[in-house]
C-alpha cells in the first residue's frame, strides 16, 4: 500500500472531522485534498469495489434515487459505497471513497453507488468506467453553466460512448433522455408510468423536450406526466417511447404513495409525484442488476430522507418540511407536492445565486408560482440573497409576500407566528445552511 495513498485518506478523514466541527459539511474540501496528495487515489479504490459501479445521472432526483438504491442492496446485505451527501462533482466523488477507506487505505466494497454530476462526468469516467448509468431525466438548469440542454446531452453521449460495456437504466418517459440512450450503442433498459396519473391541464409547465430530437417536429403527447414526461411520438419520422421495461402500475399519490411493478406492490409513506420515480428508478437498478430485493419495502418504511429531501423537522408545535427547488421541473413538482397537503400552510422560500446555483435566476419566471393563490397558503416568506427578486416574482402572479433576507429569523418568525405547518423551500447553496439551522432550532428546548 502506497505511503502517499495512505496520508491522503488520513488528510480528507481529518480535513472532513474538522469542517463538521465548524459546522461545514466538509466532503468537497476532504475530496480535493486527497486527490492533491495523492491524484491516482480515486482510480486505484473504484478499481477494487468487488462487484458493480452504480452512477445516478440526470437534472433532478439523483441524490434521492442514489440512496433509495445504495439502501436497497445494503437491505440484502451488500456493502456500499455511496456519496450520500449529494457532493457529485470529481472532489465528492473521490471524498465518498477515501472517508469510506480504512486507515491503512483499503477499500471494503460489494458496490458503489456514486451521483454524479452531468457535467462532471467527463472529468470521473477518465478515472473509472461504471457498470450501470441510471438516467433519471434531462430539464433546463443553471443556463449559465451547463447552457441549453443540447449542451448537456452531447457531454453525456461522449462519455456513454467512452464506456461501451455500460448499460444504462433510462427514463423512458422522458424523451430526451430516451434518445440520448437510442443514440448510443450501449445496452439500455427503460422504466415509466405507462398510466396516467394526474390531469395536467391546468398548469403552465414549461415542456422542455416537445420537439424531436431527431427530425425536429413537435412531439404529439397522448398524455403528460410532468414537464415533458409522458407517452410520446412523432408523427414524423416514427420516434417514440420506447417499450416499458420496469413500468410502475396501479399509481396513488397523496400523503403515500404506491404504485405496482411486476408482482411487487410497493408502498411509501412519501409525498411528490416525482418521488415515483425515484423509487421505480432504485428498485429497477437494483433489480437489473440481480437483486431479488426482497426487502425493498421494508428499507422504504426505514429510510429517512435526509439532506433536505422532504426532510422532517419539528420545532416547539411546528412541523416543518425542507426540500430542494433549483430549476423550473423540480420547483414545479415542489409546488404539486406543497399543494397536495390540503391543510394551512406557510411558506418560506429561499433563493440565493452563487456560482454553484448559477447566476442567472430567470428561470423563476418559467415556475408556476400561480398555483400558490390558494386560501391555504396563510403566509409565503421570501429569504436568501435574491429574496428580492423572488418577491417580484410573487407580486407579477398577485401574490403578497414578507420580505426577510435572514434565513432564520424568517424562519422563526413563522413559527412563532405561523399556522404550524411550515414548507422551507431552498435552492442549492441555501440547502446546507437551512438544514443546520433547522436541526439546530429543532433541538433547542422552548
Amino acid at each position: 500500500m502506497k505511503i502517499r495513498r495512505i496520508l491522503a485518506v488520513w488528510t480528507a478523514k481529518a480535513a472532513c472531522s474538522i469542517c463538521r466541527r465548524m459546522g461545514r459539511q466538509g466532503v468537497t474540501w476532504a475530496g480535493k485534498l486527497a486527490l492533491s496528495v495523492y491524484p491516482p487515489v480515486l482510480r486505484e479504490m473504484a478499481a477494487e469495489v468487488r462487484r458493480d459501479i452504480f452512477i445516478v445521472c440526470g437534472t433532478n432526483g439523483k441524490t434521492t434515487t442514489n440512496n433509495l438504491l445504495c439502501s436497497a442492496l445494503e437491505a440484502e446485505g451488500a456493502k456500499v459505497i455511496c456519496n450520500h451527501t449529494g457532493s457529485n462533482m470529481l472532489n465528492g466523488v473521490a471524498a465518498a471513497f477515501v472517508l469510506a477507506a480504512s486507515l491503512s487505505g483499503k477499500i471494503d466494497a460489494d458496490y458503489a453507488c456514486i451521483e454524479v454530476d452531468e457535467a462532471s462526468t467527463r472529468h470521473i469516467f477518465p478515472q473509472f468506467k461504471p457498470d450501470h448509468m441510471v438516467l433519471t431525466n434531462l430539464f433546463r438548469d443553471q443556463l449559465d453553466r451547463y447552457g441549453e440542454i443540447d449542451i448537456t446531452m452531447d457531454i453525456l453521449k461522449g462519455v456513454i460512448c467512452s464506456a461501451p460495456h455500460m448499460d444504462i437504466l433510462v427514463n423512458g418517459d422522458d424523451a430526451l433522455a430516451a434518445y440520448l440512450a437510442m443514440e448510443c450503442a450501449n445496452p439500455s433498459v427503460t422504466y415509466g408510468i405507462s398510466e396516467q396519473v394526474t390531469d395536467t391541464c391546468d398548469t403552465q409547465e414549461i415542456r422542455e423536450g416537445r420537439f424531436c430530437k431527431r427530425c425536429g417536429e413537435r412531439l404529439s403527447y397522448r398524455f403528460y406526466h410532468y414537464s415533458q414526461l409522458g407517452d410520446y411520438s412523432c408523427p414524423k419520422c416514427g420516434f417514440a417511447r420506447p417499450p416499458i421495461d420496469y413500468d410502475a402500475r396501479d399509481v396513488r399519490v397523496g400523503d403515500q404513495i404506491s404504485f405496482r411493478v411486476g408482482d411487487e406492490h410497493i408502498v411509501a409513506d412519501y409525498r411528490g409525484f416525482y418521488n415515483v420515480y425515484n423509487i421505480l428508478a432504485a428498485y429497477a437498478a437494483g433489480r437489473h442488476a440481480g437483486f431479488s430485493l426482497t426487502h425493498f419495502n421494508q428499507m422504504l418504511r426505514d429510510f429517512r430522507p435526509e439532506n433536505g429531501r422532504m426532510e422532517s423537522f419539528r420545532i416547539r408545535d411546528t412541523a416543518v418540511v425542507l426540500n430542494l427547488a433549483k430549476n423550473p421541473a423540480g420547483f414545479n413538482q415542489n409546488i404539486s407536492a406543497v399543494m397536495a397537503d390540503t391543510r394551512p400552510k406557510d411558506l418560506v422560500i429561499v433563493i440565493n445565486d452563487n456560482e454553484q446555483d448559477g447566476t442567472d435566476i430567470s428561470w423563476l419566471w418559467d415556475v408556476d408560482f400561480d398555483r400558490f393563490c390558494g386560501d391555504e397558503i396563510h403566509s409565503i416568506t421570501v429569504s436568501g440573497i435574491r429574496c428580492q427578486d423572488m418577491r417580484l416574482r410573487l407580486r407579477y402572479a398577485d401574490i403578497p409576500s414578507i420580505l426577510e433576507a435572514d434565513v432564520e429569523s424568517a424562519i422563526w418568525g413563522r413559527v412563532v407566528d405561523g399556522c404550524g405547518n411550515l414548507y422551507v423551500l431552498v435552492n442549492y447553496t441555501a440547502l446546507f445552511g437551512t438544514r443546520n439551522i433547522l436541526k439546530r432550532l429543532e433541538g433547542e428546548k422552548p
